[in-house]
């Protein structure tokens, strides 16, 4: 009976050998939607063909208010990126493979800490199956771990920046990580009858009614209103999409929240680190700024780790907030850190004690948020701004 590998690997095959037209694009549907779910499965916990290895090495405790996961080849400068920034002792050597397990550590930015992941060298190929011997199923844990960072650093050698971008951003999307995006515009909703009703409010131009009504047919979904307003939607976004609304009902089913997924598909933002820039000249140098989220750097010199540091803080979108307490200056030595887009004053009183908001009376604020420089009364569903200072008043 064949696996999963061998599975994907004749679906990627045939999908090779089948040139796209009117005439084929319902088979090219299904067999993109049959390899999604081949590919999810294969990473899930109970798939064959990578769930079931240990995770010892990659169960990591989450500490700080974000976390950053290093992510590429091996030998590219990741561990020792890794022990200048936080002072944790990531094994460095010129030899492969010499990280074998995910090394966590803390860099302090701005009063927030962060969370580091030094994860293993990436395998090229691992996505269909490929790895390093007998850690080859490890592989899979490790893109578990990827996909729960809240930013990636993608650390590239500037000696060939493009080529290994392409392979490791190609590793990545097989394992439902999409880099730098947003979740594509196009809505699925299942009914009891009517069968498939396809609007589109722009032009289909990488995608036509037969593909669609293919992919829906493969996730035995006959009844269904389809909404595209994603312009150059693919196929890969609707097979997105239903992936994950599979997984959303699911999480309501069970009412639980899992930790780590490996059905869905996360969008997280990406920086791409262009390493040993030491190496190059100046113009050169000039060329690799063209590469778009990039930042060159120097770990073994140190060059440029400052810029890279301010822009990974950029990327996090965290949220500063300082307390104030009845008749004190406010305390800017130890900051609430929050996420944006959950930086209201309910979070922030729930960072601190989740009996504090049921407790609240009003909150005054003073920073960018205000409405008045002496401050602005408000209450829980006021939005903060980085560097906010809030007074709390209980009832």
């Amino acid at each position: 009976m064949a696996t999963i590998v061998q599975k994907i690997k004749e679906i990627e095959d045939e999908m090779a050998r089948t040139q796209k037209n009117k005439a084929t694009s319902y088979h090219l549907g299904q067999l993109k939607a049959k390899l999604a779910k081949l590919r999810r499965d294969l990473i899930s916990p109970s798939g064959g063909g990578g769930g079931g290895a240990g995770g010892i090495g990659f169960d990591v405790a989450r500490t700080g208010v974000a976390s950053v996961g290093f992510v590429g080849f091996p030998s590219v400068g990741k561990s020792t990126l890794m022990s200048k920034l936080t002072g944790t002792h990531s094994e460095v050597s010129e030899i492969d493979f010499t990280t074998l397990t995910t090394v966590p550590g803390t860099l302090k930015v701005h009063g927030a800490p962060i969370q580091i992941l030094d994860l293993p060298g990436i395998i090229e190929g691992a996505n269909d199956g490929r790895g390093r011997g007998r850690q080859g199923k490890k592989f899979y844990l490790l893109i578990a771990v990827a996909r729960t960072c809240n930013l990636i650093f993608i650390v590239l050698d500037v000696l060939k920046p493009l080529g290994d971008k392409k392979i490791i951003e190609g590793e990545l999307e097989a394992f439902g990580i999409r880099l730098n995006k947003k979740p594509p515009a196009i809505n699925v909703r299942k009914k009891d009858k009517g069968g498939i009703a396809i609007t589109n409010t722009v032009p289909l131009t990488n995608i036509d009614h037969d593909e669609i009504k293919a992919i829906l047919s493969e996730y035995k979904l006959s009844n269904a209103d389809v909404t595209i307003r994603e312009p150059n939607c693919t196929s890969d976004d609707l097979v997105d999409v239903i992936e994950g609304n599979r997984l959303d009902f699911a999480l309501c089913f069970l009412h639980i929240v899992l930790a780590t997924d490996c059905r869905g598909r996360v969008y997280i933002p990406a920086i791409y680190v262009l390493n040993k820039i030491d190496v190059i000249s100046i113009e050169e140098l000039d060329l690799l700024y063209k590469i778009p989220n990039s930042v060159p750097i120097s770990s073994k010199e140190w060059l440029n780790v400052d810029e890279l540091i301010e822009q990974m803080w950029q990327a996090l979108q965290l949220v500063r907030v300082y307390t104030k307490p009845h008749g004190q200056s406010p305390d800017y030595s130890a900051p609430v850190v929050l996420r944006h887009g959950k930086c209201a004053i309910e979070d922030f009183c729930n960072a601190i004690h989740k009996e504090i908001a049921k407790q609240l009376k009003y909150a005054v604020v003073w920073g960018s948020s205000a409405k008045h420089a002496r401050g602005q009364k408000v209450g829980l569903d006021h939005i903060l701004e980085d560097e906010d200072v809030v007074h709390i008043v209980k009832r």
